[in-house]
């Protein structure tokens, strides 16, 4: 019993067994938000479609969708955005594209994004997006098909 509680405690201490082992886990969001409820890190999600790149919005122009809260760099694009939101928003909620394909919730990057047929995707690092960018529509359809399980854990 004591090399057990020995172990035990060398496990915890080096990192081998979470301190939380054995108790339920609380899902994850199914959006990629900040702990104050930012999603995109603040980026503006019709830019991406308008100005072709990563653009910071403002904290005066914003709204809460779906449980996130979005920032716009101009009023323009905000009222964009509202009349349809979906056609904006991130896939997978905002996780890592290549992540939901191989079965993983994972932060993915909002200044690593691609558009493919018109769909908004991020990725966690610049290797991962390299990986993903080698086979998009075969891990595409992956994530799609893995995305309805883990969204909500």
């Amino acid at each position: 019993m004591k090399s057990f509680i020995t172990f035990t405690v060398l496990a915890l201490i080096i990192g081998l067994i979470s301190p939380n082992a054995g108790l339920a886990k609380s899902p994850v969001p199914q959006l990629n938000l900040s702990n104050s409820g930012l999603a995109l890190r603040g980026y503006d999600p019709v830019a991406y479609f308008t100005l072709g790149k990563p653009t910071k919005g403002k904290r005066d122009i914003s709204v809460k969708n779906s449980g996130g809260t979005y920032y716009f760099a101009s009023q323009n694009n905000k009222d964009r955005f509202l009349q349809n939101p979906t056609k904006f928003l991130p896939q997978y909620g905002g996780y890592c594209a290549y992540g939901t394909a191989v079965k993983n919730k994972v932060d993915g990057d909002p200044r690593i994004w691609h558009i493919v047929n018109g769909k908004l995707y991020f990725n966690i690092t610049r290797s991962v997006d390299r990986t993903w960018k080698r086979n998009t529509n075969g891990y595409i359809k992956k994530a799609n098909r893995n995305w309805p399980k883990l969204k909500n854990r």
